[in-house]
């Protein structure tokens, strides 16, 4: 890249691409032709800039100008103007939606200011197509120091050093799992990276993919040395197909440097990698139950011991770590476990990424140091709250959380932090909600996908979960008794202490955390069969306010079953026996005659 003066790089990432960012990136090229700058201006096509709220993204640097919801078409005048005459194109700028503020460059911009880049490093700056784009910033020389300079022992121990711990939800020391390995007796070992998230709205491994797929090869490479392995597997979930070609040209290009095979740089280690594909299914990232996957079996997770260490795929000792854990390690190594652990809070080092989504303005990729708080996340990276609504809760974690509240904003984002407040760190799913969210039908959902992504393998998790889910179900319909509440917590309670995996054990608690945050929204639709959110049909009473009904007839005939009737120009009325609540009548009316209660 250092042969052009200006560089102008376009989201590749799957939302971006969604929205025809492969056509800006080719609109681009063909302006810059047209104009004879080719030698001038280079158009990379990167991964993920992580702020999906804005895309698509288009960045130019040196200057560090950053256009948001770019359309194909502005690519003829963001050459000319910018390109050619070196003018910025104002209206694609981004605007701050509470300051009203226009950002010229990044470095203004809330979304980025608190965000320590570690795994996301070279997300958004790089062509993640390029092995020669990932060497120039300092890509492979970790592997290069360790096979060189480093025992096994040693490269193990700075990793322990460093404090990384596994960010795909239990957090267990990284460095701590490869001595495990590494120990285990044995000639044929395996190196697994999990890159099955399945939480709902969870996207962060994918763009690690996307966006930089060699720092996993190489962090995968590294730990074939340090325990012994010369097979490395990545378990993907086939619903990635950008994330596996990109990481299928990785793996080609890494082989064909010397960086992946035999005898790698020269030295007497040799390590290789082979994808694996999953179907979709969310019990398959508990590591026992990808390994059966993996194997050609059930995805079905075993009781522990024995661990994966020790007995894992095809019976050998195997070492699996996520794709977000993999993606810290040359840097740590590059930089040292001091400046690593330098980052973060005593028992929480480094840094975090979460996928923000919800109810919230600045919907994206973060990634931010440990020890940061909600509050800080949600209101100044994330921009607060859409549409001026009042914040509710945040569901951390993704299903396995639990929702915290207000009171917990000021709490830092660390692991032992998050689980004594009745949530946890998860893989970094985070769901922000607004006043206008139902938590019993928040609660319903997630354990809705619990019910569906169990294996069926427990009793506790097949059988339990589905009953939690029927007696929430009835809860929204106003079917709900008083007794109800104690079965809920009773049952959740006995799922957790006696389910198989940590699906399982998990699933319940978006129950117990809305329970003891928002039992007056379950006492409500129980006691006063009144949903305080409006959200759950069953609830829900629609009513024609005379003084307000002039007699257009407009809700009579948008209504499909017939349920208001009423001469024109003549007050109105609803049936409620025949009314289903579709909410058309309410769309309909222009003079607010309609309302629901």
């Amino acid at each position: 890249m250092s042969d052009y003066k200006l560089h102008l790089l376009v989201c590749g990432g799957t939302g971006c691409k969604a929205s025809q960012s492969e056509l800006i990136y080719e609109n681009l090229k063909k302006e810059i032709g047209n104009e004879g700058l080719s030698d001038f201006a280079q158009v990379v096509r990167t991964g993920c800039f992580g702020f999906c709220e804005k895309g698509p993204i288009v960045k130019i640097i040196p200057d560090n100008t950053f256009y948001t919801q770019v359309k194909p078409e502005d690519a003829k005048e963001i050459v000319a103007e910018h390109i050619v005459k070196g003018r910025k194109v104002e209206r694609l700028l981004y605007t701050d939606p509470v300051a009203k503020k226009t950002a010229g460059s990044t470095r203004e911009i809330g979304f980025y200011k608190k965000q320590v880049r570690i795994a996301l490093r070279n997300c958004g700056i790089i062509d993640p197509e390029n092995i020669g784009e990932y060497i120039s910033r300092d890509g492979y020389e970790a592997l290069g120091k360790v096979l060189t300079e480093l025992s096994p022992a040693d490269t193990i121990k700075i990793i322990k050093d460093s404090g990384l711990r596994g960010r795909g939800g239990a957090g267990f020391p990284t460095g701590l799992k490869w001595e495990l390995a590494a120990k285990s007796p044995g000639n044929e070992k395996y190196v697994v990276c999990n890159a099955d998230e399945g939480d709902p709205g969870a996207f962060m491994d994918r763009s690690i993919l996307e966006g930089d797929p060699h720092t996993v090869i190489e962090a995968m490479a590294i730990c074939g040395y340090c325990i012994g392995a010369d097979k490395g597997l990545v378990y993907i979930r086939a619903e990635y197909p950008l994330a596996i070609e990109r990481l299928k040209t990785a793996i080609k290009q890494a082989r064909e440097y010397g960086l992946l095979g035999n005898n790698i740089l020269g030295s007497k280690f040799s390590f290789d990698i082979e994808l694996r594909y999953g179907a979709g299914a969310f019990v398959c990232g508990e590591e026992t139950a990808l390994i059966h996957s993996m194997e050609g079996g059930r995805g079905e997770p075993t009781l522990k011991p024995p661990f994966p260490a020790v007995s894992g795929y095809l019976g050998k000792p195997t070492n699996v770590n996520n794709v977000e854990t993999f993606a810290n390690i040359p840097v740590i190594l590059t930089k040292g476990a001091e400046w690593f652990s330098s980052i973060g809070t005593e028992k929480s080092k480094g840094t975090k990424v979460f996928a923000l989504a919800g109810k919230i303005n600045n919907v994206g990729l973060i990634e931010v140091p440990m020890g940061i708080t909600l509050r800080e996340v949600i209101f100044e990276i994330g921009g607060g709250i859409k549409n001026g609504k009042k914040f509710k809760a945040v569901q951390t974690g993704g299903p396995s959380g639990g929702c915290l509240t207000e009171k917990h904003l000021n709490i830092p984002i660390e692991y032992e932090t998050l689980v004594a407040a009745g949530s946890m760190m998860g893989s970094g799913g985070m769901i922000v909600m607004d006043e206008d969210d139902c938590m019993v039908d928040f609660a319903k959902f997630f354990l809705e996908f619990s019910v569906e992504e169990s294996c069926g393998k427990c009793t506790p998790c097949r059988i339990g979960n589905k009953r939690l889910h029927e007696l929430l179900d009835r809860i929204c319909k106003g079917n709900g008794a008083p007794e109800d509440i104690d079965r809920l917590i009773n049952l959740s309670y006995v799922i957790k202490d006696t389910a198989l995996c940590g699906l399982g054990q998990a699933s319940p608690n978006p129950v117990l955390s809305t329970l003891e945050h928002f039992r007056h929204e379950y006492d409500a639709h129980i006691i006063d069969k009144k949903c305080p959110a409006g959200v759950c049909k069953a609830l829900m009473t629609y009513e024609i306010v005379p003084e307000n009904c002039v007699g257009c007839t407009a809700c009579a005939r948008a209504c499909p079953v017939g349920a208001i009737t009423g001469e024109r120009k003549q007050i109105h009325k609803i049936d409620p026996k025949l009314c289903i609540k579709c909410g058309a009548c309410l769309e309909r009316c222009k003079f607010n005659a309609v309302i629901v209660n």
